[in-house]
């Protein structure tokens, strides 16, 4: 039997209580205190020296920072890993709208999303291997042309969130456009595997 949840968007949800203890295990691991400082979430994305990438995870976690404390407690930090981990599309695309709309007036102009784009293509060389040729085919500025383009559907120089969730559904070069940030849970995994080794 699990226990129910509530997630950012109200709806019920079942969480097993084994993975929900182990959460809580992972949990009060990282953050002995009880809550999740701006630091820490920093240091778990190993952004901390790279000003840069820190801005994009600093949208991030004021994202997941429900009450605006400043800080991530531990039904915080449940509900972001729910959304991350298990969350509809719909949802984890409202999440990526809140991180998008820096100012919160409910919609994206172009210098917000180009500074996110930006932000995630820096954040991306980051997390990216040196190995790796990842050259992106587009600047920053040419995918926010492009996704105005195609998503702005009443010309009027904003996104609202109705056109972003449409927009990403619609067409799927706009879908990986706008969730290039939604892959938390990649690094989530990936900062798990890395934990579990040392």
């Amino acid at each position: 039997m699990g226990q129910q949840f509530t997630n950012a968007e109200g709806e019920q949800g079942e969480i097993d209580v084994a993975e929900l203890q182990e959460w809580y295990k992972k949990f009060v691991v990282e953050c002995p205190s009880g809550t999740l400082f701006m630091h820490e979430f920093k240091r778990f994305f190993g952004v901390q020296d790279n000003q840069e990438a820190a801005e994009y995870v600093e949208n991030m976690f004021r994202a997941f920072d429900k009450n605006g404390d400043n800080t991530i407690d531990f039904l915080e930090y449940v509900a972001a890993l729910n959304l991350v981990l298990r969350g509809k599309l719909e949802h984890k695309l409202r999440w990526t709208f809140k991180v998008y709309d820096k100012d919160g007036n409910g919609c994206i102009d172009k210098p917000e999303l180009l500074e996110i784009v930006e932000s995630i293509y820096r954040l991306k060389k980051v997390c990216w291997s040196e190995v790796e040729d990842r050259t992106p085919l587009l600047t920053p500025e040419e995918v926010v042309d492009r996704i105005f383009q195609l998503v702005d559907e009443n010309g009027d120089g904003q996104l609202s969130l109705d056109e972003f969730i449409d927009g990403a559904r619609k067409d799927k070069w706009v879908m990986k456009m706008l969730q290039m940030d939604v892959n938390p849970g990649g690094w989530i995994t990936e900062q798990r595997r890395k934990s579990a080794l040392f």
